[in-house]
């Protein structure tokens, strides 16, 4: 199993609430689209002593899902749609568990 997990930075200029919805409804809406994606969670509540906005928890089955989600379609189109425009940084990291 391959976990991957990010965690953004919202832009200022935003209203982060709404931006928060639309990254949790679409990215969790992957599950069942994408080969090989097993979970897909979105953290938006956090506590004040938080210093990013969203987390992103992801379950694959393998490396090579890893790399098909990253370049699928629906992915894609969420990402450029509903995630990069809004974000100031992302940290990202994958590991074997």
């Amino acid at each position: 199993m391959v976990k991957h997990i990010i965690l953004w930075k919202l832009k200022a200029e935003h209203n982060k609430d709404a931006v928060k919805q639309d990254m949790k409804q679409n990215l969790e809406a992957l599950l069942g689209k994408v080969p090989g994606l097993l979970e897909i969670k979105i953290q938006t509540e956090k506590l004040p002593s938080s210093n990013v906005d969203v987390m992103l928890y992801s379950v694959l089955e393998s490396e090579e899902a890893l790399k098909g989600y990253a370049t699928h379609p629906d992915h894609v189109y969420v990402a450029d749609t509903f995630v990069r425009p809004f974000t100031e940084t992302r940290s990202c990291i994958d590991f074997v568990e």
